[in-house]
Protein backbone atom coordinates (compact mmCIF):
# COMPACT_ATOMS: atom_id res chain seq x y z
CA UNK A 1 0.00 0.00 0.00
CA UNK A 2 1.12 3.72 -1.13
CA UNK A 3 2.32 5.83 1.75
CA UNK A 4 -0.35 8.73 2.42
CA UNK A 5 0.88 11.90 0.59
CA UNK A 6 1.30 15.23 2.56
CA UNK A 7 -0.42 18.59 1.69
CA UNK A 8 1.27 21.34 3.71
CA UNK A 9 -0.90 24.67 3.66
CA UNK A 10 0.19 27.74 5.05
CA UNK A 11 -2.34 30.09 5.84
CA UNK A 12 -5.43 28.79 7.77
CA UNK A 13 -7.72 31.63 6.79
CA UNK A 14 -10.43 31.77 3.87
CA UNK A 15 -8.26 30.07 0.57
CA UNK A 16 -6.21 27.84 3.17
CA UNK A 17 -8.72 26.12 5.14
CA UNK A 18 -11.26 26.10 1.81
CA UNK A 19 -8.02 24.38 0.08
CA UNK A 20 -7.78 21.36 2.93
CA UNK A 21 -10.96 21.42 3.75
CA UNK A 22 -12.00 20.56 -0.10
CA UNK A 23 -9.24 18.05 -0.28
CA UNK A 24 -10.62 15.97 2.90
CA UNK A 25 -13.57 15.80 1.61
CA UNK A 26 -12.41 14.20 -1.15
CA UNK A 27 -9.32 12.17 0.44
CA UNK A 28 -9.40 9.76 3.24
CA UNK A 29 -6.95 10.51 6.07
CA UNK A 30 -5.38 7.06 5.03
CA UNK A 31 -4.92 8.40 1.19
CA UNK A 32 -3.93 12.07 2.57
CA UNK A 33 -2.06 13.98 5.70
CA UNK A 34 -3.12 17.76 5.95
CA UNK A 35 -0.97 19.91 7.75
CA UNK A 36 -2.09 23.64 7.62
CA UNK A 37 0.35 26.21 9.66
CA UNK A 38 -0.65 29.48 11.04
CA UNK A 39 1.26 32.07 12.44
CA UNK A 40 -1.86 33.52 14.38
CA UNK A 41 -4.41 32.07 16.63
CA UNK A 42 -7.52 31.77 14.90
CA UNK A 43 -8.79 30.39 11.67
CA UNK A 44 -11.34 30.74 8.97
CA UNK A 45 -12.76 34.20 10.07
CA UNK A 46 -14.55 37.15 8.16
CA UNK A 47 -11.72 39.52 8.21
CA UNK A 48 -13.93 41.56 5.77
CA UNK A 49 -16.18 41.86 9.23
CA UNK A 50 -14.05 43.72 11.37
CA UNK A 51 -15.04 47.23 10.92
CA UNK A 52 -18.64 45.88 11.81
CA UNK A 53 -17.90 44.71 14.72
CA UNK A 54 -15.96 47.47 16.07
CA UNK A 55 -19.35 49.78 15.32
CA UNK A 56 -21.47 47.40 16.97
CA UNK A 57 -23.27 45.68 14.48
CA UNK A 58 -21.56 42.32 15.36
CA UNK A 59 -21.35 42.11 19.24
CA UNK A 60 -18.82 39.14 19.24
CA UNK A 61 -15.99 38.12 17.54
CA UNK A 62 -16.62 35.04 17.14
CA UNK A 63 -19.28 35.41 15.12
CA UNK A 64 -17.55 36.18 12.48
CA UNK A 65 -15.17 32.90 12.85
CA UNK A 66 -16.81 30.30 10.37
CA UNK A 67 -15.07 27.34 11.30
CA UNK A 68 -12.70 27.14 14.68
CA UNK A 69 -9.47 25.18 14.81
CA UNK A 70 -10.86 22.38 16.86
CA UNK A 71 -13.70 21.57 14.02
CA UNK A 72 -10.76 21.62 11.43
CA UNK A 73 -8.99 18.82 13.61
CA UNK A 74 -12.25 16.80 14.43
CA UNK A 75 -11.57 16.57 10.41
CA UNK A 76 -8.42 15.19 10.43
CA UNK A 77 -6.84 18.22 9.29
CA UNK A 78 -3.56 18.88 11.26
CA UNK A 79 -3.27 22.68 12.44
CA UNK A 80 -0.71 24.00 13.98
CA UNK A 81 -1.17 27.93 15.23
CA UNK A 82 1.34 29.88 16.60
CA UNK A 83 3.50 28.56 13.53
CA UNK A 84 5.50 30.56 11.21
CA UNK A 85 7.34 29.30 7.97
CA UNK A 86 10.56 31.01 7.21
CA UNK A 87 11.81 29.45 4.64
CA UNK A 88 10.05 27.37 1.12
CA UNK A 89 12.99 24.94 -0.53
CA UNK A 90 10.52 24.15 -3.88
CA UNK A 91 13.12 21.89 -5.16
CA UNK A 92 13.78 19.67 -2.30
CA UNK A 93 9.89 19.58 -1.26
CA UNK A 94 9.88 21.27 2.51
CA UNK A 95 9.15 24.43 4.63
CA UNK A 96 11.02 25.36 7.17
CA UNK A 97 8.83 25.92 10.20
CA UNK A 98 9.04 28.00 13.12
CA UNK A 99 7.19 27.16 16.21
CA UNK A 100 6.50 28.73 19.42
CA UNK A 101 10.48 28.59 20.41
CA UNK A 102 11.94 30.83 18.22
CA UNK A 103 14.87 29.02 18.83
CA UNK A 104 13.91 25.77 17.09
CA UNK A 105 13.57 25.07 13.50
CA UNK A 106 12.82 21.84 11.79
CA UNK A 107 11.87 21.09 7.95
CA UNK A 108 8.56 19.74 6.60
CA UNK A 109 8.41 17.93 3.92
CA UNK A 110 5.59 18.31 1.15
CA UNK A 111 3.70 16.44 -1.82
CA UNK A 112 1.75 19.55 -2.56
CA UNK A 113 2.00 23.32 -0.89
CA UNK A 114 -0.54 25.41 -0.78
CA UNK A 115 0.43 29.15 0.14
CA UNK A 116 -2.49 31.22 1.14
CA UNK A 117 -0.42 33.44 2.82
CA UNK A 118 -2.70 36.49 2.28
CA UNK A 119 -1.72 40.25 2.53
CA UNK A 120 0.06 42.81 4.56
CA UNK A 121 -1.35 46.08 5.26
CA UNK A 122 0.26 49.16 4.26
CA UNK A 123 2.31 50.67 7.04
CA UNK A 124 4.43 53.82 5.66
CA UNK A 125 7.65 54.31 7.31
CA UNK A 126 6.75 57.82 9.29
CA UNK A 127 8.00 58.56 12.30
CA UNK A 128 5.48 57.82 14.98
CA UNK A 129 3.68 55.07 13.27
CA UNK A 130 4.04 52.63 15.41
CA UNK A 131 3.15 54.39 18.41
CA UNK A 132 0.35 53.12 20.97
CA UNK A 133 -3.02 54.31 19.65
CA UNK A 134 -2.06 53.52 16.15
CA UNK A 135 -4.03 50.96 14.61
CA UNK A 136 -4.69 48.42 11.76
CA UNK A 137 -7.40 46.56 11.22
CA UNK A 138 -6.16 43.13 9.10
CA UNK A 139 -6.57 40.27 12.33
CA UNK A 140 -9.22 39.69 14.66
CA UNK A 141 -6.29 40.05 17.06
CA UNK A 142 -5.93 43.69 15.44
CA UNK A 143 -9.80 44.26 15.86
CA UNK A 144 -9.67 43.36 19.85
CA UNK A 145 -6.67 45.39 20.31
CA UNK A 146 -8.23 48.56 18.42
CA UNK A 147 -11.60 47.92 20.36
CA UNK A 148 -9.64 47.58 24.02
CA UNK A 149 -8.37 50.94 23.02
CA UNK A 150 -11.54 52.87 22.06
CA UNK A 151 -12.94 51.04 25.54
CA UNK A 152 -10.12 52.46 27.53
CA UNK A 153 -10.67 55.98 25.77
CA UNK A 154 -14.11 56.41 26.45
CA UNK A 155 -13.95 55.20 30.06
CA UNK A 156 -11.07 58.19 30.41
CA UNK A 157 -13.38 60.51 29.50
CA UNK A 158 -16.57 62.02 30.39
CA UNK A 159 -19.57 61.12 28.09
CA UNK A 160 -19.98 64.92 26.99
CA UNK A 161 -16.20 65.19 25.69
CA UNK A 162 -15.33 65.19 22.35
CA UNK A 163 -13.31 61.91 21.48
CA UNK A 164 -11.63 62.41 18.01
CA UNK A 165 -10.03 59.37 14.99
CA UNK A 166 -8.21 60.20 12.36
CA UNK A 167 -8.02 57.58 9.49
CA UNK A 168 -5.29 57.54 7.03
CA UNK A 169 -6.62 55.98 3.95
CA UNK A 170 -10.48 56.23 2.24
CA UNK A 171 -10.65 53.09 0.69
CA UNK A 172 -12.66 50.27 1.36
CA UNK A 173 -11.23 49.82 4.93
CA UNK A 174 -11.00 53.64 5.57
CA UNK A 175 -14.97 54.73 4.95
CA UNK A 176 -15.96 51.48 6.67
CA UNK A 177 -13.76 52.48 9.71
CA UNK A 178 -14.55 55.66 9.60
CA UNK A 179 -18.82 54.43 10.10
CA UNK A 180 -17.74 52.32 12.62
CA UNK A 181 -16.27 55.31 14.66
CA UNK A 182 -18.98 58.17 13.65
CA UNK A 183 -21.77 55.41 15.52
CA UNK A 184 -18.85 55.37 18.50
CA UNK A 185 -19.99 59.11 18.63
CA UNK A 186 -16.42 59.79 17.51
CA UNK A 187 -15.72 62.91 15.71
CA UNK A 188 -14.03 61.52 12.39
CA UNK A 189 -11.30 63.04 10.24
CA UNK A 190 -10.10 61.08 6.82
CA UNK A 191 -7.06 61.65 5.05
CA UNK A 192 -6.20 60.65 1.72
CA UNK A 193 -3.09 61.96 -0.72
CA UNK A 194 -5.78 61.13 -3.74
CA UNK A 195 -7.91 63.15 -5.65
CA UNK A 196 -11.26 61.75 -3.98
CA UNK A 197 -11.70 59.45 -1.94
CA UNK A 198 -12.35 55.45 -3.15
CA UNK A 199 -9.46 55.38 -5.80
CA UNK A 200 -11.68 51.94 -6.58
CA UNK A 201 -14.32 54.34 -8.60
CA UNK A 202 -13.49 57.16 -11.39
CA UNK A 203 -12.57 60.59 -9.62
CA UNK A 204 -16.14 61.82 -10.95
CA UNK A 205 -18.06 58.77 -8.91
CA UNK A 206 -15.75 59.66 -5.76
CA UNK A 207 -16.55 63.09 -5.33
CA UNK A 208 -20.26 62.34 -4.78
CA UNK A 209 -18.49 60.00 -1.80
CA UNK A 210 -16.81 63.33 -0.86
CA UNK A 211 -19.70 65.10 -0.25
CA UNK A 212 -21.86 62.56 0.90
CA UNK A 213 -19.29 62.07 3.42
CA UNK A 214 -18.96 65.52 4.74
CA UNK A 215 -22.68 65.59 4.75
CA UNK A 216 -22.40 62.92 7.57
CA UNK A 217 -19.98 64.52 9.78
CA UNK A 218 -17.02 63.34 8.58
CA UNK A 219 -14.33 65.67 7.90
CA UNK A 220 -12.66 64.21 4.65
CA UNK A 221 -9.50 65.82 3.39
CA UNK A 222 -7.96 64.91 0.15
CA UNK A 223 -4.93 65.71 -1.48
CA UNK A 224 -3.24 64.73 2.14
CA UNK A 225 0.16 63.81 2.30
CA UNK A 226 0.88 62.17 6.04
CA UNK A 227 3.99 63.52 7.42
CA UNK A 228 4.22 62.19 10.71
CA UNK A 229 2.37 61.23 13.82
CA UNK A 230 2.55 63.19 16.58
CA UNK A 231 3.25 61.59 20.40
CA UNK A 232 2.60 62.96 23.54
CA UNK A 233 4.65 62.89 26.03
CA UNK A 234 4.34 59.37 27.19
CA UNK A 235 4.78 58.51 23.77
CA UNK A 236 0.62 57.79 22.86
CA UNK A 237 -0.75 59.06 19.33
CA UNK A 238 -2.25 62.80 19.90
CA UNK A 239 -2.28 63.99 16.05
CA UNK A 240 -1.40 62.82 12.56
CA UNK A 241 0.21 65.67 10.79
CA UNK A 242 0.28 66.42 7.07
CA UNK A 243 2.27 68.74 4.96
CA UNK A 244 -0.56 71.67 5.79
CA UNK A 245 -1.96 70.67 9.22
CA UNK A 246 -2.21 68.66 12.41
CA UNK A 247 -5.19 66.95 12.85
CA UNK A 248 -5.85 65.76 16.96
CA UNK A 249 -6.41 62.44 17.56
CA UNK A 250 -7.51 60.17 20.62
CA UNK A 251 -6.58 57.09 18.03
CA UNK A 252 -5.65 56.49 14.47
CA UNK A 253 -6.71 54.14 12.07
CA UNK A 254 -4.52 52.87 9.04
CA UNK A 255 -6.97 52.30 6.06
CA UNK A 256 -3.95 52.05 3.28
CA UNK A 257 -4.92 49.04 1.41
CA UNK A 258 -2.91 45.76 1.45
CA UNK A 259 -0.03 43.98 -0.86
CA UNK A 260 0.50 40.30 -1.59
CA UNK A 261 2.35 38.56 0.86
CA UNK A 262 4.70 36.59 -0.59
CA UNK A 263 8.58 37.43 0.67
CA UNK A 264 9.11 33.89 0.94
CA UNK A 265 7.79 32.87 -2.46
CA UNK A 266 10.27 35.99 -3.76
CA UNK A 267 13.14 34.42 -1.97
CA UNK A 268 11.84 31.04 -3.57
CA UNK A 269 12.29 32.34 -6.49
CA UNK A 270 8.48 31.79 -7.46
CA UNK A 271 7.05 34.16 -10.25
CA UNK A 272 4.97 36.78 -9.13
CA UNK A 273 3.60 39.45 -11.23
CA UNK A 274 3.11 43.50 -11.44
CA UNK A 275 1.54 43.69 -8.25
CA UNK A 276 3.92 41.22 -6.24
CA UNK A 277 1.39 38.25 -6.31
CA UNK A 278 1.68 34.76 -7.30
CA UNK A 279 0.96 34.10 -10.37
CA UNK A 280 -0.96 30.98 -11.32
CA UNK A 281 -2.96 28.76 -14.11
CA UNK A 282 -6.39 28.37 -14.07
CA UNK A 283 -5.76 25.27 -12.02
CA UNK A 284 -4.29 27.58 -9.28
CA UNK A 285 -1.38 26.23 -9.96
CA UNK A 286 1.83 28.58 -9.09
CA UNK A 287 2.95 28.87 -12.89
CA UNK A 288 6.19 26.20 -13.02
CA UNK A 289 5.49 24.19 -10.29
CA UNK A 290 3.59 20.80 -10.53
CA UNK A 291 3.06 20.65 -6.99
CA UNK A 292 2.76 24.15 -5.56
CA UNK A 293 -0.75 26.22 -5.28
CA UNK A 294 -1.41 29.51 -4.82
CA UNK A 295 -4.92 31.18 -4.01
CA UNK A 296 -6.42 34.44 -1.72
CA UNK A 297 -4.60 37.50 -1.50
CA UNK A 298 -1.37 36.35 -2.19
CA UNK A 299 -2.56 35.81 -5.84
CA UNK A 300 -2.90 37.77 -8.61
CA UNK A 301 -6.31 36.49 -10.68
CA UNK A 302 -7.15 36.89 -14.58
CA UNK A 303 -9.30 40.46 -15.20
CA UNK A 304 -11.94 38.82 -17.63
CA UNK A 305 -12.40 42.37 -18.82
CA UNK A 306 -8.75 43.67 -19.52
CA UNK A 307 -7.23 40.31 -20.14
CA UNK A 308 -4.41 40.93 -17.56
CA UNK A 309 -3.84 39.72 -14.37
CA UNK A 310 -4.63 41.81 -11.09
CA UNK A 311 -4.19 42.02 -7.62
CA UNK A 312 -7.75 41.90 -5.64
CA UNK A 313 -8.10 40.77 -1.89
CA UNK A 314 -11.43 39.33 -1.68
CA UNK A 315 -12.37 36.81 0.70
CA UNK A 316 -15.13 36.00 -2.24
CA UNK A 317 -12.20 35.40 -4.39
CA UNK A 318 -10.29 33.59 -1.50
CA UNK A 319 -12.70 30.72 -0.84
CA UNK A 320 -13.58 30.33 -4.59
CA UNK A 321 -9.29 29.52 -4.68
CA UNK A 322 -9.15 27.26 -2.02
CA UNK A 323 -12.31 25.27 -3.48
CA UNK A 324 -10.54 24.84 -6.71
CA UNK A 325 -6.94 23.78 -5.57
CA UNK A 326 -8.62 21.70 -2.94
CA UNK A 327 -10.54 19.63 -5.84
CA UNK A 328 -7.16 19.43 -7.61
CA UNK A 329 -5.72 17.75 -4.92
CA UNK A 330 -7.79 15.87 -4.11
CA UNK A 331 -8.34 14.18 -7.57
CA UNK A 332 -10.78 15.73 -9.17
CA UNK A 333 -10.83 19.01 -11.76
CA UNK A 334 -11.45 22.71 -11.12
CA UNK A 335 -10.58 25.89 -12.83
CA UNK A 336 -10.61 29.65 -11.64
CA UNK A 337 -11.55 31.53 -15.08
CA UNK A 338 -11.22 34.96 -13.37
CA UNK A 339 -12.88 37.89 -12.55
CA UNK A 340 -14.69 41.25 -13.49
CA UNK A 341 -13.62 42.98 -10.71
CA UNK A 342 -16.35 43.41 -8.44
CA UNK A 343 -16.87 45.50 -4.70
CA UNK A 344 -19.26 47.03 -2.84
CA UNK A 345 -18.79 48.73 0.54
CA UNK A 346 -21.04 51.62 2.27
CA UNK A 347 -20.43 54.74 4.75
CA UNK A 348 -23.49 55.13 6.78
CA UNK A 349 -26.48 54.95 4.23
CA UNK A 350 -24.44 55.74 1.09
CA UNK A 351 -23.92 52.26 -1.01
CA UNK A 352 -20.77 52.27 -2.93
CA UNK A 353 -20.00 49.44 -5.78
CA UNK A 354 -17.76 49.46 -8.88
CA UNK A 355 -17.23 46.09 -11.33
CA UNK A 356 -14.96 46.09 -14.70
CA UNK A 357 -12.77 48.50 -15.26
CA UNK A 358 -12.68 52.93 -14.39
CA UNK A 359 -11.74 54.77 -17.42
CA UNK A 360 -7.53 54.71 -16.43
CA UNK A 361 -8.01 51.15 -16.62
CA UNK A 362 -9.52 50.74 -19.77
CA UNK A 363 -6.91 53.45 -21.64
CA UNK A 364 -4.27 51.18 -19.51
CA UNK A 365 -5.08 47.90 -21.45
CA UNK A 366 -5.44 50.26 -25.04
CA UNK A 367 -9.22 50.25 -24.82
CA UNK A 368 -11.00 53.45 -26.92
CA UNK A 369 -14.15 53.24 -25.02
CA UNK A 370 -17.06 56.26 -24.11
CA UNK A 371 -18.48 56.67 -21.07
CA UNK A 372 -22.26 57.93 -19.75
CA UNK A 373 -23.24 58.99 -15.59
CA UNK A 374 -27.25 58.59 -15.10
CA UNK A 375 -28.80 60.29 -12.34
CA UNK A 376 -32.23 57.78 -11.22
CA UNK A 377 -33.90 56.36 -8.64
CA UNK A 378 -33.44 53.34 -6.20
CA UNK A 379 -37.20 53.25 -6.86
CA UNK A 380 -40.77 54.37 -8.38
CA UNK A 381 -40.24 58.03 -7.97
CA UNK A 382 -43.80 58.46 -6.27
CA UNK A 383 -43.12 55.61 -3.61
CA UNK A 384 -42.37 56.42 -0.46
CA UNK A 385 -38.72 56.23 0.52
CA UNK A 386 -37.24 56.69 -3.44
CA UNK A 387 -33.87 58.00 -3.34
CA UNK A 388 -31.45 59.24 -5.60
CA UNK A 389 -28.81 57.09 -7.47
CA UNK A 390 -25.81 57.84 -9.58
CA UNK A 391 -24.90 55.10 -12.49
CA UNK A 392 -21.23 55.45 -14.51
CA UNK A 393 -20.59 52.97 -17.62
CA UNK A 394 -17.94 52.18 -19.52
CA UNK A 395 -18.58 50.79 -22.90
CA UNK A 396 -15.72 49.94 -25.57
CA UNK A 397 -15.95 52.11 -28.82
CA UNK A 398 -17.85 50.55 -31.95
CA UNK A 399 -18.65 47.23 -30.63
CA UNK A 400 -20.18 48.38 -27.64
CA UNK A 401 -19.22 45.46 -25.12
CA UNK A 402 -19.42 46.69 -21.69
CA UNK A 403 -16.56 47.63 -20.06
CA UNK A 404 -17.06 48.51 -16.08
CA UNK A 405 -20.05 50.32 -14.17
CA UNK A 406 -19.57 51.99 -11.06
CA UNK A 407 -22.98 52.67 -8.58
CA UNK A 408 -23.12 55.65 -5.90
CA UNK A 409 -26.17 55.84 -3.92
CA UNK A 410 -28.84 54.66 -1.18
CA UNK A 411 -30.53 51.72 0.35
CA UNK A 412 -30.44 49.36 -3.27
CA UNK A 413 -27.49 50.83 -4.93
CA UNK A 414 -25.10 48.50 -3.99
CA UNK A 415 -26.19 45.21 -5.33
CA UNK A 416 -27.45 46.94 -8.25
CA UNK A 417 -24.00 46.32 -9.58
CA UNK A 418 -24.45 42.48 -9.62
CA UNK A 419 -26.53 43.15 -12.81
CA UNK A 420 -23.50 44.56 -14.25
CA UNK A 421 -21.12 42.29 -12.80
CA UNK A 422 -23.23 38.98 -14.51
CA UNK A 423 -22.95 40.84 -18.12
CA UNK A 424 -19.67 41.58 -18.10
CA UNK A 425 -18.95 38.20 -17.54
CA UNK A 426 -20.73 37.32 -20.74
CA UNK A 427 -19.54 40.17 -22.53
CA UNK A 428 -22.44 41.64 -23.41
CA UNK A 429 -23.32 45.03 -25.09
CA UNK A 430 -24.54 47.60 -23.84
CA UNK A 431 -27.57 47.22 -26.49
CA UNK A 432 -27.80 43.63 -25.27
CA UNK A 433 -28.49 44.92 -21.80
CA UNK A 434 -31.18 47.51 -22.50
CA UNK A 435 -33.52 44.07 -23.49
CA UNK A 436 -32.58 42.36 -19.53
CA UNK A 437 -35.36 41.29 -18.61
CA UNK A 438 -35.12 43.08 -14.95
CA UNK A 439 -37.86 42.56 -12.32
CA UNK A 440 -39.80 45.29 -11.43
CA UNK A 441 -42.65 47.05 -9.19
CA UNK A 442 -42.52 50.46 -7.68
CA UNK A 443 -41.19 49.64 -3.92
CA UNK A 444 -37.76 48.35 -6.33
CA UNK A 445 -37.14 50.18 -8.63
CA UNK A 446 -38.64 53.01 -11.64
CA UNK A 447 -40.09 50.89 -14.63
CA UNK A 448 -36.50 51.22 -15.70
CA UNK A 449 -33.76 50.39 -13.62
CA UNK A 450 -31.37 52.81 -13.33
CA UNK A 451 -28.65 50.44 -14.80
CA UNK A 452 -31.07 49.95 -17.68
CA UNK A 453 -31.36 53.55 -18.43
CA UNK A 454 -27.59 54.18 -18.18
CA UNK A 455 -27.14 51.17 -20.65
CA UNK A 456 -29.38 52.87 -23.18
CA UNK A 457 -27.70 56.33 -22.44
CA UNK A 458 -24.28 54.25 -23.50
CA UNK A 459 -25.78 52.25 -26.78
CA UNK A 460 -26.77 55.70 -27.86
CA UNK A 461 -23.66 57.32 -27.30
CA UNK A 462 -21.81 53.94 -29.00
CA UNK A 463 -23.86 54.92 -31.76
CA UNK A 464 -23.16 58.40 -32.59
CA UNK A 465 -19.52 57.77 -31.96
CA UNK A 466 -19.62 54.87 -34.82
CA UNK A 467 -20.60 57.49 -36.97
CA UNK A 468 -17.88 59.93 -36.13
Amino acid sequence: MAAAQRMVVIGANAAGMSAASQARRLKGAGDLEIVALERGGHTSYSACGIPYWIGGDVTDAGDLIARTPEQHRERDIELRLHTEVTELDPDRGRVRVRGSDPASETWLGFDHLVLATGARPLRPPLPGIDAPGVHGVQTLDDGRALLDDLEKTETARPADAPRRAVVIGAGYIGVEMAEALIRRGYRVTVLDRAEQPMTTLDPDMGRLVHEAMCRMGIETVTGATVTAVAADRDGRARAVVTEDAEHEADVVVLGLGVRPETGLARAAGLPLGDSGGLLTDLAMRVRGRENIWAGGDCAEVLDLVSGRTRHIALGTHANKHGQVIGTNIGGGYATFPGVVGTAVSKVCDLEIARTGLLESQAASAGLRFVTVTVESSSRAGYYPGAAPMHVKMLAEHRTGRLLGVQIVGREGAGKRVDIAAVALTAGMTVEQMTSLDLGYAPPFSPLWDPVLVAARKAAAQVRRAGTH
